[in-house]
């Protein structure tokens, strides 16, 4: 009698713990979901206003937790990993959870057969640590292409911002249209521009490998290119939760290796390499035998070993108890909101081009206020295109240069810098681009105006124009006699250098075509005038 209550009461526990773990499982599918759809709205919204609500998302990012020298976030990003293993790449990162919404299209597109396409594969350590080595060197020597090809949530940030935003704009412009047509302001009309065309083509091919290796592989890619999962990974060796499986009840089925989106889980050695095992928890629901859980166990303890209290029914709920605690405790943390405050959308108006104009050389790139100088942003920019999505003003567009690929740059063919618009500070969660005011954004000198005679409607078409004086918002520019015709009623530009910041109001309204007869020249360190 007292065996069949101990082994009723056994089953009891059974149910009960498979219930809980389906219930943490949809609560990481349903955190996961969020993320993304939270992540991706933050690029592909191009008046920035969502970014006072959902900017702190990016903040909460481990690479650029890491470059803003966000301590508080990247201990609890580390401690999260530590206490239950790698479910920032399961839960936060979008790239990630992006690669698990690949795949799950390829299954549901190869019907049956697709069902369980994955099995267990050794760990390439020589790969990752070697792309890790190269990542820090990249990082630390300040060539941004290299760490921006690398870096997941800018990987991710290229997608959302080159792919998916046109197509979010190109609705908003039909909205739009449909609202015009009934004497309806509630939408406006915006321009979808390509601007930049390798960084185009990056985001292209970073979709279709990402897209062909989870097709096959599920996370191939974080397990051996993302230098952010190899670095969660060591950690995640030695984290206190884990899934594992007791050779008892396992009879081999190989059902949770070809469950197992991470390739970690060796059936044949009853063995889970919890350095790629990102704690989705497929493995669980697959299994028919109750042989493997997520549980406590302590890195100094061997698998399969208990506590040293007597497991029963209550203890074990208590376990789960506090599994669940934890998981919830571990993610509200991370998870931890600031809010912005937001902008006010502002539309400058202009001159109609009739030719369009074409982009200056510049000696120097010009970067954005509160970049500070351009080695510090080189070196703190991950090339996400965040601030290249939300600019009001359309002036930032990726480099093209191989060093500063797909950074962001000035230029003032579409529009200036608008003294009163801080959106892209406001948005960059890496610290290369400071947060600075209103106040401080009109004093601070990023590039000065230089005039090309030659290009000057006053020389080529013998017509006065002030455009440059009256529009300039530091009173920089004043219109003079020309010294080489004194004669002439027709003045041309002088420039006071010291009260120039560069915000290009002179060359965006400019009417010569197709360059204009003054451009702004960066400088190498920003200083206040």
């Amino acid at each position: 009698m007292r065996q069949q209550k101990c082994i009723f009461a056994n089953a009891n526990h059974q149910t009960l713990n498979a219930i809980f773990i389906i219930m943490l499982r949809k609560i990481r599918l349903t955190l996961a979901i969020i993320c993304l759809v939270l992540v991706t709205l933050l690029f592909v919204d191009f008046t920035g206003t969502l970014h006072a609500w959902l900017g702190w998302m990016a903040r909460i990012q481990f690479l650029p937790a890491v470059l803003a020298l966000n301590i508080g976030v990247v201990v609890i990003l580390v401690l999260l990993t530590w206490v239950l293993g790698r479910v920032y790449c399961s839960v936060i990162c979008p790239l990630g959870i992006f690669q698990d919404f690949l795949a799950w299209i390829g299954r549901k597109a190869g019907g049956k057969r697709r069902r369980l396409p994955y099995s267990y594969s050794p760990a390439k350590s020589w790969l990752r640590y070697g792309v890790l080595a190269v990542f820090l060197i990249a990082l630390v020597a300040g060539v941004g292409s290299l760490v921006a090809l690398l870096a997941p949530y800018s990987s991710y940030g290229r997608i959302a911002s080159n792919l998916l935003q046109p197509v979010w704009m190109w609705g908003n412009n039909f909205l739009a249209y449909l609202a015009e047509r009934a004497d309806s302001y509630a939408f406006y009309h915006t321009d979808v521009w390509l601007k930049s065309l390798p960084t185009f083509i990056i985001a292209v091919a970073t979709f279709i490998i990402l897209a062909i290796l989870a097709w096959r592989g599920g996370r191939t890619y974080c397990n051996t290119i993302c230098p952010v999962g190899t670095i969660l990974g060591f950690i995640a060796r030695y984290s206190w939760f884990r899934i594992s499986i007791d050779e008892k009840k396992c009879n081999s089925c190989s059902l949770c290796s070809r469950r197992c989106k991470a390739a970690c889980i060796d059936y044949k050695n009853h063995k889970v390499d919890l350095s790629r095992c990102v704690a989705c928890m497929n493995c669980i629901e697959e299994c028919k035998h109750n042989a493997i859980s997520y549980k406590l166990q302590l890195p100094w303890q061997k698998p399969g070993s208990q506590p040293a209290a007597t497991p029963n029914t209550q203890s074990n709920a208590a376990t789960g108890n506090n599994t669940r605690r934890s998981f919830l405790i571990g993610t509200a943390l991370a998870l931890g909101t600031s809010a912005l405050q937001a902008q006010e959308k502002k539309v400058d108006g202009g001159l109609a081009p009739i030719i369009k104009k074409k982009r200056p050389v510049r000696q120097t790139p010009i970067v954005p206020p509160g970049a500070t100088d351009a080695r510090h942003f080189a070196q703190h920019c991950t090339a996400c295109q965040l601030c290249v999505s939300v600019c009001p003003n359309q002036v930032l567009r990726p480099s093209t240069d191989m060093l500063k690929l797909m950074q962001p740059e000035m230029s003032y063919e579409r529009g200036y810098c608008r003294p009163e618009c801080v959106r892209c500070s406001e948005v960059c969660p890496t610290g290369a681009i400071s947060l600075i005011d209103r106040a401080e954004k009109s004093s601070i000198k990023i590039g000065t105006a230089v005039w090309t005679r030659q290009n000057c409607i006053t020389q080529t078409d013998g017509q006065p124009c002030d455009n440059c004086a009256r529009h300039c918002p530091t009173g920089a520019i004043v219109m003079v006699t020309d010294a080489q015709n004194p004669d002439s009623d027709r003045r041309i530009p002088a420039i006071n250098t010291e009260r120039c910041i560069g915000c290009g109001a002179c060359e965006a309204l400019c009417p010569a075509r197709p360059y204009s007869a003054i451009h702004v020249e960066g400088i190498i360190t920003h200083h206040i005038i």
